[in-house]
């Protein structure tokens, strides 16, 4: 923003300290005449004949008044610049620091030293704020090389294929379609991923009373017939748990945290257990499967986007993207709810969703 040129802070606070003197001394003044020279007399012989009168007094007292008056305007400017350049010191560390940061560099750390005051504690605010920042771009720096890296793969399979059927049209032109279907199904799936994840980012959802039970029972019913075909038992119980959010986004989310309880589970005969409460202002969302067993180490980076985890890539129908839990993630977040991921000792994964209840 375009501003015209005024006043440093320095020189308001200097003026100001010494204009607080100026009024300072006319008090004082003011004081010494209301209160001594105005008793004095006014006449010729002054008082009994041999004190001084009012005239003399004023002669005398005045010029010495005046330059004190001088002096202690000087003394305000000279000590009101010294004591704003160091009052102001910091502000100019954090000005700087603020400049560098518009530059580019979210790196730098103002670290101000000294005990706790207004200008520290703002100092400390300045570098959190810088470390959040950083770390946030950083993610979405790492998110967009991911993404990339991901829609890169299909586009480039889509052309080999194209190319292959070109140069060879003698290949079965079926097959060519059939796979060319599989490659764009799945980049549809990965762009579809990308904008929920945005959205849910972005945090700003419709919100209305949702049942996270129903949800849980629709999404269910929707993945039945995946548990079946892999031999793994649907279980879901519970009560009630009403929240407030988006149906659709909550949905996907279930619908995510259930299909991947199916798929990183037991070849045959694993178990999947939904289970819904209200606890308190809280309603509760509980997913667990069996399955392998999971490093401590590596739960935590499961809702990384792309982060599908040692021994979890698949390679039938259901690989995904290694989006499922990232947006699972970026949903919860949407609606102020926290995610836990416990890995069970006997293998799999207890997932624990935890949102604002209502009544």
């Amino acid at each position: 923003m375009d501003r015209r040129t005024g006043l440093s802070a320095r020189w308001k606070l200097t003026l100001s300290y010494a204009g607080f003197l100026a009024v300072a001394g006319a008090l004082l003044l003011a004081v010494v005449w209301v209160f001594l020279l105005r008793y004095v007399p006014d006449n010729s012989q002054g008082l009994l004949g041999i004190s001084p009168n009012r005239y003399l007094l004023v002669r005398m007292f005045a010029p010495a008044a005046a330059a004190a008056m001088v002096l202690l305007l000087v003394f305000g400017l000279l000590g009101g610049w010294i004591l704003a350049g160091r009052m102001l010191a910091p502000l100019t560390q954090i000005t700087a620091a603020a400049r560098t940061a518009g530059a580019g560099s979210l790196s730098h750390r103002i670290r101000m030293r000294g005990r706790q005051d207004e200008f520290r504690e703002l100092s400390d605010a300045f570098d959190s704020m810088l470390r959040q920042l950083e770390s946030h771009v950083a993610e979405q720096q790492r998110f967009a090389a991911n993404a990339s890296h991901e829609l890169r793969t299909p586009l480039a399979i889509s052309r080999t294929l194209l190319d292959v059927a070109r140069k060879d049209p003698t290949r079965h032109r079926d097959e060519v379609i059939e796979r060319l279907h599989e490659v764009n199904t799945r980049a549809i799936d990965l762009t579809e991923a990308l904008l929920l994840l945005s959205r849910g980012d972005g945090g700003n959802v419709a919100r209305e009373s949702v049942d996270l039970s129903l949800i849980a029972e629709e999404a269910a019913e929707t993945l039945l017939p995946l548990a079946e075909q892999r031999r793994i038992s649907l279980d879901v119980t519970g009560a009630a748990a009403l929240t407030s959010g988006s149906a659709e986004l909550l949905l996907r989310m279930v619908m995510n945290l259930v299909q991947n309880a199916v798929v990183h589970n037991l070849p045959a005969g694993g178990t999947v257990t939904v289970r819904t409460e209200a606890d308190g202002d809280t309603s509760v969302l509980r997913v667990e499967n069996t399955g392998r067993r999971l490093p401590p180490a590596l739960v935590p980076t499961l809702t990384e986007p792309f982060q599908r985890g040692a021994e979890r890539v698949r390679t039938d129908e259901h690989a995904g993207v290694g989006l499922g839990l990232a947006i699972v993630d970026s949903v919860i977040r949407a609606h102020d709810g926290t995610l836990d991921l416990v890995p069970r000792p006997a293998g799999g994964l207890l997932v624990t969703v935890r949102l604002r209840g209502t009544r």
